[in-house]
């Protein structure tokens, strides 16, 4: 995936939320920061963006499409190693 610009904030979870986050993102071997970005990106594009066209989220559909395989793919890994 191409480097993309990033902008740092401030965000407040639940105890849990934080605890799965930084769970799923240690299986998967990404920092917690990168994986809640991740898991954003997928989340708005699965049920609020708008239908990707030119001068929408083209590049942001395409990136979820992209974090969506990779998921699926480190899921089936984890799930082989029991």
């Amino acid at each position: 995936m191409a480097d993309m610009a990033t902008r740092k904030v401030t965000l407040s979870l639940d105890e849990a939320a934080w605890s799965y986050a930084e769970q799923a993102a240690a299986r998967v071997g990404m920092s917690p920061s990168a994986w809640i970005a991740r898991a954003a990106r997928r989340e708005a594009v699965r049920c609020c963006a708008p239908e990707p066209g030119p001068g929408t989220l083209d590049t942001a559909a395409g990136t979820a499409a992209t974090d969506e395989a990779e998921f699926t793919a480190a899921e089936e890994d984890l799930r082989a190693q029991g």
